[in-house]
């Protein structure tokens, strides 16, 4: 215990009191329901809580949560001391005679497994590895909230049981489930699926599973993110590729995505056979690797970075399918570089400066993480050793030793990967960006270039993406910032309001000015109430709403309406154009809110 760090220390008692408040929920159901009507199964403690998950004919409403709190609560100020007993086998199997989830978790045990039992009290006893609290008192200070009532199958299977799952938040004390109330509240507030239908930036629908449609406000953000990044890239010297969705068998099979990950495969079956002959593609490697091998290469082209952003397809179970955040056709910003084994150092630190600037732009940090080999890897161990040792040895120097994690047996199948997480402003950590370092599938493909001194030799590749997913990504931002964006980044960057229709003329001048400045414009004409006109744009959300009448006709300027209440008055129209531009070019996560 002492040598764990002060927060590992917090961590763990968290943990005891969440599992003992779930033996404490597990009394409380019993208690209101009956012994005899109460088949109670697991109650693990998670992040922010804990569940317990009840066989029972009465269902657990919203209706029931202050009772079943009521009574956790009389349970905890009873007092009462909790012991733990080891038994036998036949023991454990005749306390828990009565419940079925219980004995079948007992029988499944190994022969040579040791079975504790906990006692809270005298009446209630649950089965449990601990630890546990030695007295109910330690509880008397914890504040917890039901947060919910779902269905669940016993031990996942659809065709077991099907059980209530109760989910409860639970804290050290009242002002931290507070906070962290208040957090969940934020974060629906913020949640990217009621955003972007709000906001009307992307939709499902159920003949495309998990295959989102970008509306025309969003494909405008997609587009924004997009021209950004091949700018960027562009001056990192990378070239831009598109290749096939659709590609044969053979090809997957020479990349060993045919016996790795044919299961997240859309496999197409041979319309005149049974089996599958072409798959759509789950990643673009290979492509990268046809493009490679479609003429000669010299160690003087190297090195080669094939960047890509076509759409990709990988099936996921439909209950894991989430927004943005989940998907199953998405795009994402790779490149795959063929290089020389003694310019992995300098184009991997390049990579990484790329993904500081770019995360950076976003007002996002980040942090790296080492992932060896897995245990389904492909090709020889030396291989693995050598590749591992090379993105240790760069993460050392770039981040200083120590300075990073590493997630043993997590690489992809075909070789070991840095991995860049992210944190957003509900403190949230996403794997985004990924580097991975592969002397396989160059050898799988039999790749090879001309060195200076004539021999053949085999190129190394590099696997990256920055921001991974555009579409998870895209989910990640709308939440991120709470669908008020950027200027640069916004779908219509400013709307323009004409007060009454006689305006409309140069309104119009306007609108083209600002477009001919590549600066995205909506515009209302419609006779209709100039403060409904600029009720609807703010629901968008647009950062600047141009209130357009005979002052600013006359005078050549326009009045401005700043997202967040704020206002520009009698401002020149060329200085106007100015401030979006300078603002495009920037990248800047503020507005201007003065002249």
């Amino acid at each position: 215990m002492n040598e764990m760090s002060k927060e590992e220390y917090k961590a763990f008692y968290a943990g005891v009191y969440r599992h003992s408040l779930s033996h404490i929920l597990a009394k409380a159901v019993i208690e209101l329901y009956g012994k005899e009507n109460v088949q109670y199964a697991i109650g693990p403690q998670i992040a922010d809580g804990f569940y317990y998950d009840f066989l029972m004919p009465e269902s657990i409403s919203a209706a029931d949560f202050a009772k079943i709190e009521d009574k956790m609560r009389e349970i905890i100020k009873r007092r009462e001391p909790w012991t733990v007993k080891e038994v036998s086998r036949d023991e454990a199997l005749k306390i828990f005679a009565g419940q079925k989830f219980k004995k079948e978790l007992i029988e499944d045990m190994p022969e040579e497994e040791k079975i504790t039992i906990y006692y809270t009290g005298d009446d209630f006893v649950d089965l449990c590895r601990g630890p546990h609290i030695s007295n109910s008192q330690e509880l008397m200070n914890a504040a917890f909230q039901i947060k919910a009532v779902s269905g669940s199958y016993w031990r996942g299977d659809e065709h077991r049981d099907q059980l209530q799952r109760v989910y409860v938040y639970a804290f050290e004390d009242k002002q931290a489930l507070k906070a962290h109330l208040q957090l969940i509240k934020e974060a629906m507030e913020r949640d990217h699926r009621k955003l972007g239908k709000e906001q009307e930036l992307f939709m499902l629908d159920e003949t495309a599973p998990g295959m989102p449609y970008f509306l025309p406000r969003g494909w405008n953000m997609f587009n924004a993110i997009l021209s950004y990044w091949r700018k960027l890239h562009v001056k990192h010297g990378y070239n831009e590729i598109s290749g096939p969705i659709i590609n044969s068998k053979q090809l997957w099979e020479t990349s060993g995505h045919w016996g790795h990950y044919r299961n997240n495969m859309f496999l197409i079956q041979n319309p005149e056979g049974d089996e599958a002959e072409y798959a759509c593609k789950p990643m673009n490697c290979p492509n990268a690797i046809k493009v490679y091998q479609s003429q000669a290469r010299s160690y003087k082209d190297l090195p080669l970075r094939f960047s890509e952003t076509d759409v990709i397809h990988r099936k996921e179970k439909s209950g894991e399918l989430n927004g943005l955040f989940r998907v199953q056709m998405f795009r994402q910003d790779d490149d795959h570089t063929l290089l020389m084994e003694d310019q992995i150092e300098d184009e991997i630190a390049d990579i990484l400066t790329i993904a500081g600037e770019i995360y950076g732009t976003f007002g996002l940090t980040y942090e790296a993480e080492l992932s060896t080999r897995p245990e389904d890897y492909m090709g020889d161990i030396e291989l693995w050793n050598q590749a591992e040792a090379a993105l240790k040895k760069i993460l050392d120097k770039h981040y200083g030793e120590g300075n990073y994690e590493v997630n043993e047996g997590d690489g992809a199948f075909y070789g070991p990967k840095i991995d860049l997480k992210m944190k957003d402003c509900l403190g949230r950590e996403w794997q985004m960006g990924t580097i991975q370092l592969d002397f396989q599938l160059p050898l799988n493909f039999d790749l090879e270039y001309q060195a200076a001194d004539g021999t053949r030799k085999r190129p190394v590749m590099i696997h990256r993406a920055i921001l991974g997913s555009f579409e998870r990504f895209i989910g990640i931002i709308i939440e991120n910032f709470k669908a008020s964006f950027p200027f640069w980044l916004s779908p219509y960057q400013v709307a323009i309001v004409p007060i009454r229709p006689e305006h409309n003329e140069y309104a119009k001048k306007v609108q083209d000015l600002l477009m001919e400045n590549d600066i995205r414009v909506e515009a209302d004409y419609q006779d209709k109430n100039m403060k409904e006109k600029i009720k609807a744009y703010r629901k968008y959300h647009d950062p600047y709403i141009l209130v357009l009448g005979d002052k600013e006709a006359a005078e050549n300027t326009v009045s401005v309406n700043i997202r967040g209440g704020k206002q520009m008055n009698d401002v020149p129209l060329d200085k106007f154009v100015e401030i979006c531009k300078e603002l495009n070019r920037s990248k800047s996560l503020e507005l201007v809110e003065s002249v």
